[in-house]
């Protein structure tokens, strides 16, 4: 017999008294068992800036600065306009 599981993916905060407060409510209905697991900030992470940065200086990404790559140019395509709600 073959088990699945379903993963929810929220966040939430640990406050003072080490009690898990969600940001959002569960879509799912209760009363019911669940495991939980959690996955704490690394130090470690790297700024999204900072990870850009190194990418574009990675020499393994040098074969996009040659000239048969730049196949684009400021005309095509057409402009992206994002409306606020």
């Amino acid at each position: 017999m073959l088990l699945t599981k379903k993963a929810i993916e929220v966040t939430g905060t640990v406050n003072a008294q080490n009690q898990l407060i969600l940001d959002e409510k569960l879509p799912i209905t209760g009363p019911t068992r669940v495991r939980i697991v959690i996955l704490l900030p690394d130090d470690a992470d790297i700024d999204e800036l900072d990870w850009l940065h190194s990418a574009m200086n990675n020499p393994a990404y040098d074969f996009l600065k040659e000239p048969e790559e730049d196949i684009y140019n400021l005309t095509d395509g057409r402009p992206f306009i994002s409306y606020a709600i």
